[in-house]
């Protein structure tokens, strides 16, 4: 049930702050200036410099702080009272003081992240939620405003709540971190057996054999011959159906095409973490090409099974090993044929070999499955804040 409250214009309880920064304070850095607002928590983050080409605003201590362009995604920020020097902002922010005898500024803090503001400006504001909101077209909007003192409940209430579902949120984050910390030495376990003999990639399959993938500029025009994206390579595995259309001859691609089975590393990526990481095509592509940053390693499986390579490459062990071996041009992680030929590969006997990629299946499985369920209770915790705020507004919290 909605509470009895008055419906109250902004303009009755804020005023818009017309004061603008001193040019000289500004260009001496003595008035720092506002670089965004979080859509999510209201921060309010700090430029490293002041120079500006647009009109600038000035916010004191106490000031209620309202993006023009985003206000309706949240950046809205309360410049605290505890500060002791003013800001400046770009003309599309605005700033208000609160009268204090009527309204509690986190009050009306909460309330204008709401969805119940969001819907007051959809039916108010000509253009809604679209609308850069200026004072002119924020302050004549109608918002419940109870007592001040019941305006004080409301917040506790409503901060002591958002602190609950802030701990809930910070235990998935350990428990997300654990789990992947245990799957990490699990990996490492796997592999962690001195009895097997080794080789190096060079004594199994011979430099000579290694092939860099193609390039070749998409243009969009396309003769039947596509090229894998990079992100094709994800999980272990080459996702086929990933492609972009290339300019090339089937003729001219027939030594670049991707056959069930194929495995391949990325040589060269904008990502530490994703260089050097191995994949397998589990499905046939027909017509499909490998990138110029894909190597593709030909294996003889009666000695080493793809997937097996595939999970050794990308455990723990030999991530460390590419990743101190990786070097970096103009932003660029890239190995080549020659450090990925010198690496040495574990070979137990083919039997251990599928023993160790199914215990590492399960466990991935697994992972994945906790993975899920996080994903799922993650989308409720973000449903419950605007769900308490609903209710708060309506007087039901």
């Amino acid at each position: 049930m909605t509470a009895p409250w008055p419906s109250v214009p902004l303009g009755d309880v804020l005023t818009e702050r017309q004061e603008i920064p001193p040019p000289d304070a500004l260009a001496k850095g003595e008035i720092r200036v506002v670089a965004k607002v979080g859509f999510d928590d209201g921060r309010i983050d700090l430029r490293t410099d002041s120079e500006t080409k647009t009109g600038m605003i000035l916010i004191r201590p106490g000031d209620l702080v309202v993006s023009g362009i985003n206000a309706a995604k949240g950046a809205i920020a309360v410049y605290g009272g505890d500060n002791t020097e003013p800001i400046a902002a770009t003309i599309h922010y605005t700033a208000y003081v609160p009268d204090s005898t009527r309204a509690c500024v986190s009050y009306l803090w909460w309330l204008l992240r709401s969805r119940t503001f969001r819907d007051l400006l959809l039916e108010y504001v000509p253009g809604g939620i679209k609308t850069e909101l200026r004072a002119k077209r924020l302050l004549p909007i109608p918002v419940p405003l109870p007592s001040v003192a019941e305006q004080r409940r409301i917040v506790a209430r409503i901060e002591a709540l958002a602190a609950k579902i802030e701990e809930v949120r910070n235990l998935r984050r350990q428990v997300a971190q654990e789990v992947e910390s245990l799957s990490s030495a699990a990996a490492m376990a796997a592999f962690d057996n001195q009895s097997w003999p080794r080789a190096t990639l060079e004594e199994l399959v011979g430099r000579a054999n290694l092939r860099n993938g193609k390039s070749v500029k998409a243009t969009g025009q396309s003769f039947g011959i596509q090229c894998l994206r990079l992100s094709a390579l994800r999980g272990g595995r080459i996702d086929s159906a990933d492609v972009k259309p290339v300019p090339m001859a089937r003729e001219e691609a027939e030594p670049f095409l991707v056959r069930a089975g194929d495995i391949f590393v990325v040589r060269g990526n904008g990502s530490k973490e994703l260089v050097g990481r191995a994949a397998v095509v589990d499905k046939p592509a027909d017509g499909v090409i490998f990138p110029d940053l894909f190597i593709r390693v030909p294996l003889d499986e009666r000695r080493v099974l793809p997937r097996f390579f595939v999970a050794w490459w990308n455990s723990p062990q030999m991530r460390k090993t590419i990743q101190e071996t990786a070097k970096t041009t103009s932003g660029i992680w890239k190995i080549n044929q020659g450090h990925i030929a010198s690496f040495s590969i574990p070979l137990p006997p083919l039997p251990e070999q599928r023993r160790v990629v199914a215990y590492l299946d399960d466990l991935r499985a697994k992972v994945d499955a906790l993975k899920r369920l996080q994903a799922e209770t993650a989308a409720e915790l973000d449903a419950m804040l605007p769900s308490i705020l609903d209710k708060a507004f309506k007087g039901e919290l």
